[in-house]
């Protein structure tokens, strides 16, 4: 077993501020699930056009209204000085600097709630609302005469009367189990700067991609650098299930022409329009198999043939922007545990670059920004900080750290974090991450702990989080295992999976957990395994294929039955492309059976804590009932912790506070 070992800050002694002796200091603390609310949020961050400011979000929890506040600051390049743009806004979102630099636009809620764009000037005055739509700006863009903003809003709610009120029947389609109401489609719209001439630019059942978080931004508005045409995503129907019906369309603003970029017509997204207007890059599947890697394409016009640029990179996709001089693109990935970044030219060759010790944050998109002059800034983190915002000068200079709005970590006592790497079942060097107790001592030994990651389609990174930090320091050595699935080894290791959801993925963690139970550092006794989403249905596949191995477990919104999956999920019908088949063909049924932790759970034995949302359209919680039947019946410890909200997961500061906080005491009560 290969082993590298980070050693993370294990916490600067500074002075208290509350009665202590003089002189005295005070001991750094192990973290706790609270301490989420002190984590400052960076995101969509944007270079001005001269490049000389950032303007991006800032978040802090408000936990007297239980929720994130979001205001817009900016950042001086050259000396990381911030200031605030926005305040008492709570909301505000997306800065957007107008080309001509004189501007800011952003989005924040107007008095009924809704966002729309507000446009402030950079010489100083208020910012002026310049959008009134009925149902919320999801999107926006500037022209790149700095006159107008095209936007994208869902059409607003219909608004019948007497009788009419009641007619609320709807063709149900490709949607999944929450949705109440026939989902309505969005569409493009233009108005000038200074907030007159609001006009609608689409209309018809087709539809801009829409995503139900979590998940990535919805494809983006590019206007054509001369200003006569958008370049966007359209999806046959609303209908979530109707993701992969995307294609590449282009709107002439001029006569309301729309016509199609490229001839495919599956999972394409994310266009940008070069700088000269000549190529339009944008991601679609690696060989049109939506179980693959997410490549980097380019078409050059209407009706030409689309080319694969990154094939040769051979990882799944997170972030793009053209550089400079329109010849070459940057791209990013996750990258064994880390996140790359290259640059790649038209001819689909590539550079890998570097960002020393910190990697670029990577959900389901990276967040960073390429500048006029070609600099490079990033939200970064590293195993012992939280997010902050980078900039690299040039792409081979080293990244200079502008913000501190996490400082607060160096009073924390963190555990060291480890890389792992292991040979799976099929040949394929596998990789994960270990976080050890704070305190961890010379011939200590302790319990281990798995917590695994959902997507699939991501990975374990050498990141700072909280939960494996948390969990390390009630004494456990915590183990987040890569699987096939993931996205950070190439296609063939993220293909892996398909028509294999469960038996190759757990063969995979088992192999590495078997390593990590070797050290000489794990105590006697089983494992405990958690996880959510896709971790939750790993964790729900190894409590049933493993019964005799684990000592408790925590299940978190599992997928358990990929045929009701297929049913009520938001994914539906998606999943069949995954799955290898439909429930309703042939051997389908079969198939996504042998692929179901349902198939197993009688046969669970290990204390179960099993968690969901209420109104979770990913998982719809049916799953996690099951599951809790299976167990309470078969006379295994279980307890079932509902949260009483819509989404995948909680999202506002105390329930994601509980969450964790549930699901480590419920563990650490099961330490042997």
């Amino acid at each position: 077993m290969k082993t590298r070992t980070y050693w993370l800050l294990v916490g600067a002694l500074l002075p208290l501020v509350t009665a202590t002796a003089p002189g005295a200091v005070a001991a750094p603390r192990v973290i706790v699930p609270s301490d989420l609310a002190r984590v400052v949020g960076l995101s969509a961050l944007q270079f001005s056009p001269d490049g000389k400011t950032i303007a991006l979000v800032e978040s802090h929890a408000n936990l007297d209204e239980d929720e994130y506040r979001t205001e817009i600051v900016l950042v001086d390049v050259a000396s990381g000085a911030r200031r605030a743009f926005t305040a008492n806004r709570h909301k505000a979102a997306q800065p957007r600097w107008s080309p001509d630099g004189r501007s800011l636009a952003f989005l924040a809620p107007d008095a009924d709630r809704k966002l729309q764009v507000f446009v402030a000037p950079l010489a100083g005055g208020d910012a002026i609302q310049v959008t009134h739509v009925k149902s919320a700006v999801q999107q926006f863009t500037w022209s790149p005469d700095s006159k107008s903003i095209a936007l994208a809003a869902t059409d607003p709610a219909p608004e019948p009367k007497g009788a009419d009120k009641y007619h609320t029947g709807f063709y149900f389609g490709h949607n999944d189990l929450t949705v109440r109401e026939k989902p309505r489609s969005t569409h493009i719209w233009l108005v000038d700067a200074t907030g007159t001439g609001e006009q609608r630019l689409t209309s018809g059942d087709w539809s801009l991609p829409t995503v139900l978080p979590p998940g990535p931004p919805s494809s983006p508005l590019k206007f054509t650098p001369d200003g006569k045409a958008i370049v966007f995503v359209k999806q046959a129907t609303p209908a979530s299930g109707d993701r992969s019906q995307a294609q590449l369309e282009r709107l002439e603003l001029a006569s309301g022409t729309i016509t199609a970029l490229s001839p495919e017509t599956q999972y394409l997204g994310y266009p940008l329009v070069s700088p000269d207007g000549r190529n339009v890059v944008f991601w679609g599947a690696h060989d049109s198999v939506p179980v693959g890697n997410q490549d980097l394409w380019l078409v050059q016009g209407a009706g030409t043939p689309s080319r694969n640029l990154s094939k040769e990179v051979d990882r799944n996709l997170y972030g793009t922007w053209w550089l400079p001089d329109g010849k070459s693109v940057l791209i990013s990935g996750n990258d064994g545990l880390g996140v790359g970044l290259w640059t790649l030219d038209l001819n689909g060759k590539a550079q890998r670059l570097s960002t020393g010790p910190v990697m670029p944050a990577n959900g389901y998109w990276v967040d960073g920004d390429v500048s006029s002059k070609g600099a490079f800034a990033f939200i970064g983190q590293s195993p012992d900080t939280p997010g902050e915002l980078y900039v690299m000068d040039g792409l081979k200079a080293a990244p200079r750290k502008l913000t501190a709005v996490n400082d607060w970590i160096a009073t924390i006592k963190l555990g060291r974090m480890e890389e792992v790497h292991w040979k799976g079942p099929q040949g394929t060097m596998i990789d994960g991450a270990l976080t050890l107790p704070p305190d961890a001592a010379p011939g200590a030994k302790y319990p281990v702990a798995l917590i695994i990651h959902g997507g699939p389609n991501s990975s374990t990174r050498m990141r700072f989080t909280i939960a494996p930090q948390a969990l390390a320091a009630r004494g456990f050595i915590v183990f987040e295992p890569n699987y096939r699935g993931s996205d950070n080894l190439g296609n063939a290791f993220k293909a892996a999976i398909f028509r294999d959801a469960g038996e190759g993925p757990g063969q995979d963690v088992m192999a590495g957990l078997d390593q990590v139970m070797a050290r000489p550092d794990v105590a006697p006794g089983k494992p405990l395994v958690s996880g959510w989403s896709y971790g939750g249905y790993m964790t729900t596949w190894l409590l049933g294929r493993y019964p005799d191995k684990w000592q408790a477990a925590v299940s978190g919104a599992p997928v358990t039955n990929w045929q009701t999956a297929f049913d009520q999920s938001d994914a539906n019908i998606g999943q069949a492309a995954r799955l290898g088949a439909s429930p309703y063909k042939a051997d389908g049924a079969e198939q996504l059976w042998r692929q179901s932790p349902a198939s197993m759970q009688t046969r669970i034995k290990a204390p179960t804590l099993v968690m969901s949302d209420s109104e979770d359209f990913r998982v719809p919680f049916t799953q996690a009932i099951s599951l809790y039947r299976a167990l309470e019946d078969n006379g295994v410890e279980t307890k079932f912790y509902l949260f009483p909200i819509r989404g995948h997961s909680p999202a506002d500061p105390i329930r994601q506070t509980d969450m964790w906080q549930v699901w480590i005491d419920w563990l650490a009560a099961h330490k042997q």
